[in-house]
């Protein structure tokens, strides 16, 4: 089924823009800039949207809380308290968190999280608003939090904003959580837990029939300094404006007891203001932008380590931050499912095997400065449980690689980058029934430039990629599949030390999210021009 916004679709919208910015040589109109679209950004604009799937909602009875009504004006944060909902029982099918906010004015990108009992079930940022205001929604599926839902917990929120003369923007959210009777089509996990700070670091204490654990860690790099970009950093003797000791290799590591648990590549995360151009994120954000996924751990080959009852240190950390540089951000959850039918489920670590860190920049000077990195790392875990159901062994082997090549110019008129992450993980699981084996490829692609022109006229040009692949087969057999491709591109141009109302901005964006598998098809694609939707087609 196809919806018309404005023109059923949009031809040469790489034209259109060209002709906009002045770099090629057909005219706004006549590189068909379609009816009820302006010539440039205005005062008002089309609400943030994204071609993500809603969330898929049974046909069940339902019952709805509010967990937080309020404002956000300063840094600080939103508490409140949170009782189960009465009327849908203690188990649910589906557990569904919405956001709905609205801003107006002026006001800067913000991040926030959302924490329930402790847990964090959110992690979050928002759109830059018009001057006229706008409104934008957030829906996530957090059924696998439904332990911590059950007893009354305390609610903490907050998206950190600054309000005075010049950021005008008050930040209104609402947010509630639906539940939905029934019982899940995967069991939800039996407990969820959060890290202890004690002297001796953060630690986990978990149950002592523990027999499958999941770490989950909402890795962000943030707060407005050089980390924010992590991937464009360089190392000496490379000239620009933001360094680290080795340049762009960033790699999320978990550790139990001192030893490597678990390793991820990060998602480069693009807020919306991010490269110097918010024209681009207006209406639509940069993948993952509105729900910032955690990465995730598979720690069952250390269950038989801790399953002694005791506390265990366990650290996350960001292998090549440089040393005392803040801007990460690593909330950690961690998911237990029991041994219904026994007190304590005994095992041990039998494998944990790492390569090396490999990190090479080759850094070529010129008019255009070069940086080329060149990293991976690859990790093998195994460990095995005496179970209720017989011995289990699970072994968990996790390759990254990156590959960058970033370009810039004296005074960083231009500023490029194209780089790629993969994060291959492969899961056997060896014990009663049919061996189950479920691998995940992830890769993440960023590939633009931003460049100013003598004329002060800064254009961005740039396509994000987020693409998974997951396949579970057991004894051979696929028994699940999917494929997931979220791309987004965007072309914007803007005139900047000038005041708003003099900026002349201009731009499209695009977005294409296909989402097939086991459990369906979703495809939609989206696209804009100055802020207008121009084009929203479904596929499937």
């Amino acid at each position: 089924m196809r919806r018309r916004i404005v023109m059923s679709m949009l031809a040469g919208a790489g034209l259109l823009v060209g002709a906009l910015l002045g770099t090629g040589t057909p005219t706004a109109e006549a590189a068909g800039v379609p009816v009820g679209v302006p010539a440039e950004f205005g005062t008002d604009w089309h609400d943030p949207v994204t071609a993500a799937p809603p969330v898929d909602r049974p046909h069940t009875r339902s019952c709805q809380v509010t967990l937080a009504d309020t404002q956000f004006r300063d840094f600080t944060p939103y508490r409140g308290t949170y009782t189960p909902p009465r009327g849908c029982g203690e188990r649910w099918s589906k557990v569904v968190l919405r956001l709905d906010g609205k801003v107006k004015g002026r006001q800067y990108d913000r991040l926030g999280y959302l924490h329930v009992g402790g847990t964090e079930i959110l992690r979050t940022s928002t759109p830059e608003p018009s001057p006229d205001g706008i409104e934008w929604h957030v829906e996530k599926d957090v059924t696998r939090y439904s332990a911590t839902f059950r007893a009354a917990q305390d609610v903490e929120m907050l998206i950190g904003n600054v309000v005075d003369d010049t950021y005008t923007g008050v930040i209104d959210v609402h947010v509630t959580l639906t539940f939905y009777a029934g019982r899940p089509e995967t069991p939800a996990p039996d407990r969820v837990l959060t890290l202890a700070d004690t002297s001796a670091g953060t630690t986990l204490t978990t149950p002592r029939n523990s027999e499958r654990i999941v770490a989950e860690v909402y890795a962000t790099g943030s707060g407005g300094g050089c980390e924010e970009f992590w991937y464009l950093t360089v190392a000496d003797p490379a000239s620009y404006s933001c360094k680290a000791d080795r340049g762009p290799y960033r790699e999320v590591q978990i550790s139990v007891d001192g030893r490597l648990a678990g390793i991820a590549a990060p998602f480069p995360n693009v807020w919306t203001g991010g490269w110097s151009n918010p024209f681009l994120w207006y209406v639509l954000p940069a993948p993952r932008a509105f729900d910032v996924r955690p990465v995730e751990y598979d720690l069952t080959p250390f269950a038989g380590l801790l399953n002694d009852g005791r506390p265990h240190r366990v650290e996350v950390s960001v292998a090549g931050v440089p040393a005392g540089q803040s801007g990460w951000s690593t909330p950690v959850n961690v998911l237990v499912w029991q041994d219904a039918h026994r007190a304590h489920v005994p095992g041990a670590l039998v494998e944990d095997k790492a390569t090396d860190i490999a990190d090479i920049t080759t850094y070529t000077p010129g008019p255009e400065n070069r940086a080329h990195t060149e990293a991976g790392h690859r990790l093998t875990v195994s460990g095995y449980l005496e179970t209720s159901h017989g011995r289990v062994t699970t072994t968990v082997t996790r390759t990254l690689a990156n590959t960058s090549v970033h370009r810039w110019t004296e005074g960083e008129t231009t500023d490029g980058l194209d780089a790629t992450w993969t994060d291959a993980e492969t899961v056997r699981v060896l014990g009663h029934g049919p061996a189950r084996t479920t691998r995940t490829h992830r890769t993440y692609t960023v590939n633009g430039a931003t460049t100013v022109g003598s004329d002060d006229r800064l254009r961005t040009v740039l396509t994000l990629g987020d693409r998974a692949s997951a396949e579970t087969r057991e004894g051979g057999r696929r028994t699940a599949w999917s494929r997931l491709d979220d791309t987004y591109s965007g072309d914007a141009a803007y005139t900047i030390n000038v005041p708003r109302e003099q900026r002349h901005a201009v731009g499209t964006s695009s977005e294409r999210y296909r989402l097939v598998g086991t459990d369906g098809c979703h495809d939609r694609s989206l696209t804009t021009v100055q802020g207008v939707v121009t084009e929203d087609r479904s596929r499937c």
